[in-house]
């Protein structure tokens, strides 16, 4: 088929590749606007942007999908259906009506479990067994539309934020070619969402990272893992952000105030939390590469007693 792809992130670029090495034809991919990143404020294109440069097909940046610039260029290109993969944008009605065979896109859950924009993180920091990938007719709504296919993938016990982005990208990609051949013979289904079993999942931002360390010790675990690699999960120490990249649930063995580091092993620092206590195996220290507690350790000397704040204290 003639395919518009649309998306932005990493995700999204795995899903494309997958498309481009298919038998359908990809007319353009249309992406997020370029923005600025990192300390020298370089513009960066997006991955689906770099992708689509690599193998020479269009790309569309609209400001708006509602541009009369960008529809008619859409109009244009006259393509048979559209593929969504997180554009990070609501497409109108006009664009959701133009092609034959409509938009579909390929959400990072089971629906109508986990709607919204990180499905992925969240599904860890919950303490989920399993998610999966769902391919989806769309309609107006965020992730409300019909249903065409899905496919389940466990989440492993030490699984991360960025392993089960691309567990999911892989299924996601193998899924869509699948769900793209029912459409085109007419035989793809359309399963209605359960709205009673539907729940919305927030924006990943850096502040969700903060640790309470008055929370049991397996919430934290699966946050810093769900987090892991990016707002990634920290605390503060000495005044200095300290990340926290890899930790295990222990039992307590010593009282002590959450937030305390109570002992100091070769390989990790233990600290107390509302329940059981927590492991620290890897970490980094504001300003420092990330790094096993072991080399660490023989850079900055950690005692226990100290108490882990939950606010930087620079300029106090």
């Amino acid at each position: 088929m003639n395919i518009v792809f649309m998306g932005t992130p990493d995700l999204a670029a795995v899903v494309l590749d997958k498309l481009i090495h298919s038998k359908h034809r990809i007319l353009a991919a249309v992406t997020q606007t370029d923005k600025p990143k990192g300390r020298g404020n370089q513009v960066q294109f997006t991955p689906v942007k770099e992708l689509a440069l690599k193998y020479n097909i269009p790309v569309l940046q609209p400001n708006r999908v509602k541009e009369e610039g960008f529809l008619k260029a859409l109009t244009k290109l006259a393509p048979e259906i559209i593929v969504v993969v997180a554009f990070g944008r609501i497409l109108p009605k006009s664009v959701l009506e133009l092609p034959n065979y409509g938009c579909i896109n390929v959400h990072a859950s089971l629906l109508p479990k986990y709607r919204g924009a990180a499905p992925i993180q969240w599904s860890i920091i919950n303490g989920e067994e399993k998610t999966g990938v769902t391919i989806m007719h769309m309609d107006e709504g965020i992730d409300t539309g019909d249903m065409i296919m899905k496919a389940e993938v466990s989440i492993d016990t030490k699984e991360t934020g960025g392993s089960l982005h691309d567990k999911l990208a892989v299924c996601g990609g193998d899924l869509l070619l699948k769900a793209l051949t029912a459409v085109e013979n007419g035989t793809a289904p359309r399963e209605k969402q359960k709205e009673e079993e539907a729940s919305y999942v927030r924006m990943l931002d850096k502040s969700l990272g903060l640790i309470d360390f008055n929370r049991p010790a397996a919430e934290i675990e699966r946050l810093i893992r769900g987090l892991n690699p990016w707002p990634s999960a920290y605390t503060y120490l000495d005044g200095k952000t300290l990340k926290i990249w890899d930790a295990d649930v222990i039992e307590a063995q010593k009282d002590g105030k959450p937030g305390e580091i109570i002992s100091v092993t070769k390989d990790s620092i233990v600290i107390k939390t509302l329940k059981e206590n927590l492991a620290v195996k890897e970490l980094q220290l504001e300003g420092k590469k990330r790094m096993k507690v072991d080399a660490f350790l023989r850079g900055y000397s950690i005692i226990p007693g100290i108490l882990l704040n939950n606010k930087s204290t620079k300029g106090i």
